[in-house]
């Protein structure tokens, strides 16, 4: 039977380098991002490449509505989604008394509410056919906090509460949902430091590296190709960091 999986936050890094590893024959991939619809067209061709059908979305997660077109074109496509890898989200770096309430709102709607919006329509198919997996792509600082990141930490933290809770909720449903907390990985999202910055953070992870998108690809592979006994987790990918 073919699969049915969505990928939000899929145009670069970390969602682009999920959809390439679960790309392949009998595989039905939706991807999606806010606005870059030419990178997210890259990434179309490459999934189409390896032998697997998919369709993308343009459009802001964040927005209920946006979210309910895209499973609409989803069913109408594929079917039901018996997959669902929640990565879209943004980080605004800065002291937390300089955030103005736009930016602490944009934050929230971007990396939790897309989350709600994303659940609230997988979730229903998912119990339909009693079956399905859920991962979050969250952080580290959703678990100990950072420092002038504090709305990206509170929504993290937000999305981490939010898997566990619900994991109990659908496990009777044979549904699973797990987080991957992601430590340093090299993205556009850490573009910020600099050479000598990003050397420092090196010599504070054990694993002396950084994550790369692969390593998160290859774990959320793992988690959906696995067990729905494991649900619940908040599984910390960071190499040692924290």
């Amino acid at each position: 039977m073919s699969r049915t999986i969505i990928i939000t936050g899929a145009s670069r890094g970390i969602g682009k380098a999920i959809a390439l590893r679960l790309a392949k024959k009998d595989i039905n991939i939706v991807i999606n991002c806010a606005k870059n619809k030419e990178q997210l067209e890259l990434v179309y061709n490459e999934i189409i490449a390896r032998g697997a059908s998919c369709q993308m979305y343009v459009g802001d997660m964040g927005i209920f509505e946006n979210v309910k077109d895209m499973f609409d074109m989803t069913h109408d496509s594929f079917g039901p989604v018996d997959t669902l890898i929640n990565n879209a989200g943004i980080s605004i770096v800065g002291l937390f008394q300089d955030m103005k309430p736009e930016e602490w709102q944009l934050l929230l709607r971007t990396n939790l509410d897309s989350v709600y919006n994303c659940c609230h329509f997988a979730v229903n198919d998912m119990l339909h056919s009693h079956k399905g997996h859920i991962v979050n792509i969250s952080s580290v600082w959703g678990v100990c906090g950072a420092s002038c990141e504090v709305a990206y930490s509170a929504s993290k933290g937000a999305v981490n509460a939010m898997t566990r809770a619900l994991a109990k909720e659908l496990a009777p449903s044979g549904i699973s949902v797990n987080a991957i907390a992601c430590g340093a990985i090299e993205t556009s999202m850490n573009a910020h430091l600099s050479l000598e910055e990003t050397q420092q953070l090196i010599e504070e992870i054990p694993a002396g590296r950084l994550g790369k998108p692969e390593d998160a690809a290859e774990l959320v592979y793992s988690i959906i190709n696995g067990s729905s006994y494991l649900t619940g987790q908040v599984i910390r990918l960071d190499g040692g960091w924290i």
